[in-house]
C-alpha cells in the first residue's frame, strides 16, 4: 500500500502543478499584457480557468495530508527549515483567492478594485515563485541541520541562486500553461492571435530559465546534469519532453487546441520525472550528506494502510465529480459562444 500512497501524493504534486500553475500563470499573463488588451485578456484567461478555478487547491490539500499523516518526519522537516517560503506561498495563496474574489464581485466599483488587481498580479508571481523555491530546497542539499545560527537554518536553507533560478523557471512554466490553455476559450474570438503570440514568448521563458537552472546547479556544484542525463530514464524523459513541444507548436498551428493541453501537461511530468527520478525515494537531501526517504519515513504500517485505502475510495467519489465540472463548463462555453 505504500507505493499507492507514494504515487496519490506524486500525482496530486503534478496535478496541482499544471492545474494550479495554469491558474497562477492567468494573474502572471495579465501582470505583464500590455494595457491596450489587457481586458481582452483578462476576460479570456478567466474563463479559460473557470472550470478549475475551485477545485486547483484540492491537489495540494491532498499532498499535505498525505505528507502529514503518512510521512510525518519529511512533513516535520520540510514545514521547520522552509516555514519562511512555506508561510509566503501560503501568503499569496489567500491574498490571490481574496483579491480576486473582491475585484470581481466588490459591491462598490472604487479605487480598491486597483489595489485588489495588484495584489492579485503579484501573488500570482510569487506564490509559484515560492513553490519552485521549496522544491529546489529540497533536493539541492541547501538545508543544513547541523547549523547553529539563524541564518544558516531557516534562511540560507532556502536562498539559493539555484533556488531563485527553480522559483523563476516555475513561474514561467506557470504563464505557459495559462497562455496554452486559453487558446481554446479563444478560439472563436479576435484575440486568438494574441493567445498564441503569449504562448510563444512563455515558451520562450520556459527555455530561458530552464537554461538559468542548469547554469546555476552547475555553479552551486548540484549534479542536475548528472541526475538527468546519467540514466536512460532522464534521457527519454527530457527527450519526450522536448519533442511533445514540437507536437504542441504544430497542436497550435492546426488549431487543436485540447491537444495542446494534454501535451503541455505532459511535458510537466516529463520535467518532473526527469528532475526527481535520480534520488527517488530520497526526497529531501540535507548539506551533510543524509537524506530523508519515503520509505524509511513511511508512518505505522496500518496507518500507512488506512491513509491508500482513504486515498483509493475518495478517488472514486472526486475524480468522476471533478471531470463532471470540467465537462459542465464546456458546455456552458459553447452555449455562450
Amino acid at each position: 500500500m505504500i507505493y499507492v500512497v507514494i504515487a496519490f501524493l506524486w500525482v496530486s504534486i503534478c496535478l496541482y502543478l499544471i492545474m494550479g500553475g495554469a491558474d497562477f500563470g492567468v494573474g502572471i499573463i495579465e501582470l505583464f499584457s500590455r494595457k491596450s488588451y489587457r481586458e481582452r485578456t483578462k476576460s479570456i484567461m478567466l474563463k479559460s480557468i473557470a472550470p478549475i478555478w475551485e477545485a486547483n487547491h484540492m491537489w495540494l490539500i491532498i499532498a499535505i495530508v498525505i505528507l502529514f499523516v503518512g510521512f510525518p518526519t519529511i512533513y516535520a522537516t520540510v514545514s521547520t527549515y522552509l516555514h519562511i517560503p512555506l508561510a509566503l506561498m501560503l501568503v499569496g495563496i489567500i491574498a490571490r483567492g481574496t483579491a480576486f474574489t473582491f475585484r470581481s464581485y466588490d459591491a462598490v466599483q472604487d479605487d480598491w478594485q486597483k489595489l485588489y488587481t495588484q495584489i492579485f498580479y503579484y501573488s500570482s508571481l510569487l506564490t509559484p515563485f515560492f513553490l519552485g523555491v521549496i522544491g529546489a530546497a529540497t533536493i539541492s542539499r541547501s538545508i543544513n541541520p547541523d547549523a547553529k545560527d539563524f541564518l544558516s537554518l531557516y534562511i540560507f536553507s532556502w536562498l539559493t541562486w539555484f533556488g531563485v533560478c527553480v522559483g523563476l523557471f516555475t513561474a514561467a512554466l506557470c504563464a505557459y500553461l495559462a497562455a496554452i490553455f486559453s487558446l481554446h476559450q479563444a478560439r472563436f474570438s479576435d484575440s486568438l492571435p494574441i493567445m498564441i503570440r503569449k504562448t510563444g514568448q512563455t515558451a520562450f521563458y520556459v527555455v530561458i530559465t530552464g537554461l538559468l537552472v542548469f547554469v546555476s546547479a552547475y555553479y552551486s556544484d548540484i549534479p542536475l546534469l548528472s541526475w538527468i542525463f546519467s540514466k536512460a530514464l532522464g534521457i527519454v524523459a527530457i527527450t519526450l519532453a522536448t519533442v511533445s513541444l514540437l507536437f504542441t507548436n504544430d497542436a497550435i498551428k492546426t488549431h487543436k487546441f485540447i491537444l495542446a493541453r494534454f501535451l503541455a501537461g505532459f511535458q510537466i511530468v516529463m520535467i518532473l520525472v526527469a528532475a526527481t527520478y535520480q534520488h527517488n525515494p530520497d526526497v529531501i537531501l540535507f548539506a551533510n550528506g543524509t537524506s530523508l526517504s519515503l520509505f524509511d519515513e513511511s508512518a505505522a504500517p496500518n496507518t500507512i494502510e488506512m491513509l491508500g485505502w482513504a486515498l483509493l475510495l475518495g478517488s472514486i467519489f472526486i475524480l468522476p465529480f471533478l471531470f463532471y465540472l470540467i465537462i459542465s463548463f464546456e458546455r456552458q462555453s459553447k452555449t455562450n459562444q
